[in-house]
């Protein structure tokens, strides 16, 4: 059997009078492409112990970033699944004007939390009004008074010696566990717990079942900004990892190659063979992605990464997402080898490579820093005019950021090669280790620096967006400032002189407690008809100690049973309006909307003794003008729709001292609520960015620390033969190990010089874009150190691996 002509090959002309054969149509062109990667492909299985090593490595890069790339398609199926629990165990409560009858089918229930060493726990108290109530989701049964069931996380922490705090602090017995239905994800802590006293008198609301479906919001025209360039800079170092990976074994596989041109294959065809062997590597890294994702995912209930956990049942990629990763990097691997080759010229004798590297061009690098900048710029005029149709700031499509931040970041990583060339090229001299590295980045820089170029691209675009965090922040917090001292603040949501009075004598001899104002305060307006487009006059109603209501204003003599009307000195518009409504001898309505929706009047009259004072600065600071009372002077059964507070300033500080009163406040009754008096409430869309960016730049970050070790791993093993050569003529291996961190740290300073000033200058395009200012510069030290640093310790992970090569029996072959 004669053996087949090389790929790339003309068949030999037949002698002269040979009978004529048939002649044979010569495959197409998509037929050769084909059997050239079919080839490669063999190469790839079939080339022994060093064509399996190579491929193996490639496997394994491709993989890691395949999982990456899974796990990050799985996050629209979390946040769906976590939305469609919590919207199950969410109740639509009625207005008040119109409340749920009643029935064997009801039950109430009162949302109630509490904070225990940094973690929030969340709770509901319930109380069924019948023998059929509903039942939250992953509850079987409800817990009778005084006890609870609680979610698994609770139920290990309160098992644990640090939960026996807060076990007390809940005074419930644990019956039950809330099934995984119930539960916002693994880590949550949560209960249940049954009540016997609370009633919609006491701020609880009567429901008639769990699953409530909240309003579409469309996302701020800012969080549309920050989600998009999240993920442009978490995917794009993905990426370009990938295309590292593939390309895993170049100077072997180019010698092989060089082979082949010596049997026959033409130019063409040896690259299509090179792409079939990255196909291959590729394949496999699906394959093993895949493994690693399906390996990893059962874990994913007992990983929290910045208080941030998942279900495994919710780790599902979008389907098109993942249908999409299983072709892109396939054509990814063939592409990159194409691309890589054309700048290789590999002859029958030999591969260009090896001789002295021909110079990068930077026109090219430039267009594509060129076009993002040019496209992210334009977005600012092409924003200026347009506005969301549901109203806010101007209009920021996604699309338009995605491509503009890609390009910059793309950018990046093609010009640090040109960068590190040009820099080393006029390197000489130095100490031996110096020298041996900067002749290794004069030859073959590339390998090196694609090792970096992951690690660069992800530190300019965490200082991307960390700029464009801090620069957006104050749009998404309300900040509620409070008088200095007033600390803690405890809540219920109902009114109750008696309860003001409970708290004082409770909370005022705690350690750490200075003083303690309680208070009862609700809204009241003006009892009678309105003519037509008139407003309600109304002002407040607040009931407490003469000692609390001294605090609020200078009152000349106080016992129980007197009344006040507050002023403002100098401000006659205000104390008017409260005038028009707290008129001594006459009533006041307690019920605001019983002028509305025609229910009857809660009807009390203002004391025609009532005398007018001065207002002081409250709590809050700026001063309140309205009724003040002493609780004999109203009854209680008239303050149940309002609420009751008490403000404590605290001479210590500490987190024991907050602890002691939530403990105190819980025996109290378990449905107050303790918080900072200086409350800072951020936007829940904002909080759920900021946290997303956390956990996949931290697994980004890692993915391409393995991926940065894998490649420098493979690098030694390309060059052992010439370090083992080395070593045997005297190269200290000391030396060796110093030129390897000199050969990582050059493209390591000028990668992170060049991330610092990409990042700035991708996160001033997208300030400018929004309109925000940035002042902090020295930001991006911390993210150009943490790359940097990972860079170093992986190259130091390589030691053990560098040592084993250059030992004297390594320069052996067969």
């Amino acid at each position: 059997m004669k053996p087949s002509a090389p790929a790339g090959t003309a068949a030999p002309a037949a002698p002269p009078g040979a009978p004529s054969a048939v002649p044979v149509r010569p495959p197409g062109r998509l037929a050769r492409r084909a059997r050239d990667l079919a080839l490669g492909v063999r190469f790839a299985t079939a080339g022994g112990r060093e064509g399996w090593t190579r491929t193996v490595l490639t496997a394994l890069g491709v993989g890691l970033g395949v999982a990456l790339l899974l796990f990050a398609a799985s996050v629209p199926q979390v946040i769906g699944a976590r939305a469609e629990r919590e919207a199950a165990r969410t109740t639509a409560d009625a207005p008040a004007a119109d409340p749920v009858p009643r029935s064997d089918t009801t039950l109430v229930r009162l949302g109630v939390s509490t904070e225990y060493a940094g973690d929030t726990v969340r709770g509901e108290l319930l109380r069924p009004d019948g023998d059929r109530p509903p039942r939250p989701p992953g509850v079987a049964e409800l817990p009778g008074p005084g006890e609870m069931v609680v979610s698994p996380a609770l139920r290990e922490l309160l098992g644990s010696p640090g939960g026996a705090r807060l076990k007390e602090r809940l005074g419930h017995r644990v019956v039950g566990t809330i099934g995984d239905r119930g539960l916002s994800d693994p880590a949550e802590l949560a209960f249940y717990a049954g009540s016997d006293t609370l009633t919609p008198a006491r701020g609880g609301n009567r429901t008639a079942g769990y699953g409530h479906d909240s309003p579409t919001e469309w996302l701020d025209p800012v969080l549309v900004a920050l989600v998009t360039l999240i993920c442009v800079v978490l995917l794009v170092p993905v990426t370009v990892f990938i295309a590292t990976a593939v390309r895993f074994g170049g100077e072997r596989r180019d010698r092989r190659l060089a082979a082949l041109r010596l049997v026959g294959a033409d130019i063409r065809a040896t690259r299509w063979i090179a792409a079939g062997e990255a196909l291959c590597g590729a394949v496999l890294g699906l394959l093993a992605g895949g493994a690693l994702f399906l390996a990893l995912r059962p874990l994913a209930g007992g990983i929290q990464v910045w208080n941030l956990s998942a279900f495994p049942a919710d780790l599902v990629p979008e389907p098109a997402v993942a249908a999409l990763i299983v072709v892109a990097v396939p054509a990814l691997a063939v592409a990159v080898t194409l691309v890589a080759l054309r700048a290789v010229t590999i002859e029958p004798l030999g591969v260009v490579r090896d001789g002295a590297p021909r110079g990068r061009r930077l026109g090219w690098r430039l267009l594509c820093l060129a076009a993002g900048l040019a496209l992210l710029i334009r977005l600012r005029t092409v924003g200026d005019g347009a506005r969301l149709p549901w109203g806010g700031g101007p209009y920021v499509g996604p699309w338009p950021i995605a491509a503009g931040a890609a390009l910059l970041l793309v950018g990046l990583t093609t010009l640090l090669p040109w960068l590190v060339e040009a820099a080393v090229a006029r390197l000489r001299g130095g100490p031996v280790s110096w020298q041996l590295a900067v002749r290794a980045l004069q030859f073959s820089g590339g390998a090196a620096t694609r090792a970096v170029s992951g690690i660069t691209v992800a530190v300019a675009g965490a200082i991307a967006l960390q700029m464009l965090f801090a620069g957006v922040q104050q749009d998404f917090r309300t900040l509620r400032k409070d008088a200095a001292g007033a600390q803690l603040r405890v809540e219920a949501a109902y009114g109750d002189p008696a309860l003001a009075a409970r708290l004082t004598g409770r909370l005022g001899p705690l350690p750490g407690v200075g003083t303690v104002l309680a208070t009862t305060e609700t809204y009241v307006v003006r009892p009678g008809p309105l003519t037509e487009g008139a407003i309600r006059p109304t002002t407040s109603l607040t009931v407490a100690s003469c000692a609390a209501l001294r605090e609020l204003a200078a009152l000349p003599s106080c016992r129980d049973g007197d009344t006040f009307v507050t002023h403002i000195p100098g401000n006659g518009e205000q104390n008017d309006w409260v005038d028009e409504t707290a008129r001594p001898g006459r009533p006041v309505d307690l019920d605001p909307r019983s002028g509305e929706d025609g229910a009857k009047p809660l009807l009390w009259t203002l004391p025609a003794s009532a005398r007018t004072v001065r207002a002081l600065p409250g709590p809050h600071g700026a001063p309140d003008i309205g009724i003040l009372a002493t609780p004999a002077a109203v009854r209680p059964a008239l303050l149940t729709g309002g609420w009751t507070t008490a403000i404590l300033r605290m001479t210590d500080r500490s987190p024991a001292a907050e602890e002691r009163v939530r403990d105190a406040a819980a025996r109290v009754d378990l449905s107050l609520r303790v918080s900072g008096a200086t409350v800072v409430e951020r936007e829940k869309a904002f909080d759920s960015a900021r946290t997303g960016l956390l956990v996949a730049g931290t697994a980004t970050l890692a993915v391409i620390a393995l991926s940065m070790l894998v490649a420098q791993i493979e690098q030694l093993r390309e060059r052992r033969h010439l370090l083992s050569v080395l070593t045997a003529f005297g190269t200290r291996r000391s030396t060796l190990a110093r030129s390897v961190l000199w050969q990582t740290a050059v493209p390591v300073v000028i990668g992170t010089v060049l991330a610092a000033a990409g990042g700035l200058a991708l996160g001033l395009l997208m300030l400018r874009l929004l309109g925000k200012p940035y002042t902090d510069w020295w930001a991006p030290l911390p993210f150009a150190g943490a790359g940097a640093g990972t860079v170093l310790l992986v190259t130091a992970a390589t030691l053990p691996a560098l040592w084993r090569l250059t030992r004297p029996e390594a320069p052996r072959d067969e």
